[in-house]
């Protein structure tokens, strides 16, 4: 793709599925259990050629790490190979609350006999993408949440105000983030214009700090369900993303289910408009080993997806000579309050991210690079605005 990118290897050629465990630990994070403490997830992302994409996810910084690929669907031109980068967001967001309505339900012995939930990101983009006036934006999230129990309205009412609380990826949407940059070219750190600049210190490029590439661990049970493609027959026509329109729309639908905190939550992603695939995912918050990914790892995979996304249309339409682009991208979370009472808080702050790229060109186009990708990214928009989700919920068929 573009004018240069190397095209190293491919999602569909290494035969491996599209989401697995590269590396284990034996503790997991404070803020998957929903216990007090504070955590970062790290995201290490490269781009490997057209819209392809892969993440070694870190749940914490001493957590387990995880190996998540992306794609983009046909409206992107993309080989809709793995989900697209707004899906893993939307998961990570239905995900994590599902999972802590779960969490604090188990503590305090409130009986769920069914939960479910339905949750819709929209998304616009404004101005011309290409003649540098593009602007993402982030519109609003609804959520639907259905609850079969034999509890009480207040009960449940309060059990659900409480797992939003305690929600990490709530606190990051309520709360405006000044996310931070770093860029380094050809291996040496450049100053950032224009955008807020990180005062960390610098990051290892994960192409230095990864010999070899990601492969499942050897004694892993088969993780290909980690995360599917879902066969489905849409009646309507893939339209390519215009980028040259004014104003345009995207819908994401999706939903979860969680039966029993034994076999977590399986929950499902559809692209609604432009019309795109529909993908699913597993993730786990309940063991203490982690068989599948947290909602929280998610859904900052898919910050990170979604900003590359903005750099490779960017370097392909303007033909950069730009061979290679890869991140580093810290999001630290804290979890304040009284585990045992299950009355946390939760609380955001702003994502670092630590660009890498390499190629011949000069320092102020790999900045522009920088700060395009970051004005047109719609989940670096979704972060820096207040999104308050609307929420009904439905207790037994009657809406509460």
């Amino acid at each position: 793709m573009g004018h240069m990118l190397k095209v190293i290897d491919t999602i569909e050629g290494s035969g491996f599925p599209l989401g697995f465990r590269c590396s284990e630990t034996n503790q997991r994070s404070s803020l998957l259990l929903n216990q007090e403490g504070s955590d970062s997830i790290i995201v290490e992302c490269r781009a490997m050629g057209d819209h392809q994409k892969e993440s070694i996810v870190t749940e914490g910084i001493n957590g387990t790490q995880w190996r998540m690929t992306s794609d983009e669907g046909p409206y992107l031109n993309g080989t809709d190979h793995a989900p697209f980068p707004l899906g893993f967001f939307n998961i990570g967001l239905q995900a994590d609350l599902i999972n802590r309505i779960g969490h604090i339900a188990k503590a305090r012995l409130i009986q769920i006999d069914f939960l479910h939930l339905e949750l819709d990101n929209l998304y616009s983009f404004s101005g011309s993408f290409f003649k540098g006036t593009g602007q993402g934006s982030a519109d609003g999230v609804e959520i639907r949440i259905k609850v079969t129990s034999k509890s009480d309205t207040n009960t449940i009412r309060t059990l659900i105000n409480d797992a939003i609380q305690a929600s990490p990826v709530f606190a990051a949407l309520h709360t405006p983030l000044m996310n931070t940059f770093a860029i380094y070219v050809n291996g040496k750190r450049r100053n950032v214009i224009g955008i807020h600049s990180s005062t960390a210190q610098d990051k290892q490029d994960p192409f230095k700090k990864y010999t070899k590439l990601p492969s499942p661990l050897q004694n892993d049970f088969d993780q290909a369900d980690l995360i599917t493609k879902i066969p489905f027959v849409s009646s309507e026509e893939v339209q390519t993303m215009p980028s040259e329109s004014t104003r345009s729309g995207l819908c994401v639908k999706g939903q979860s289910e969680l039966n029993n905190t034994k076999t977590g939550v399986i929950s499902e992603t559809t692209l609604e408009r432009p019309v795109g695939s529909k993908f699913g995912f597993k993730t786990d918050e309940f063991s203490t080993q982690s068989t599948a990914p947290s909602g929280l790892s998610y859904l900052c995979a898919g910050i990170a997806f979604c900003y590359m996304t903005q750099l490779l249309r960017y370097s392909e339409y303007l033909k950069y000579k730009i061979s290679d682009i890869r991140m580093v991208q810290v999001n630290p979370f804290h979890l304040h309050g009284s585990t045992s009472q299950h009355h946390l808080k939760a609380f955001a702050d702003p994502v670092d991210t630590h660009l890498f790229l390499n190629g011949e060109e000069a320092d102020d186009v790999m900045q522009n690079l920088l700060t395009m990708g970051a004005k047109t990214c719609y989940l670096h928009a979704a972060l820096s605005t207040q999104i308050i989700p609307q929420i009904s919920i439905y207790l037994n068929d009657e809406v509460i």
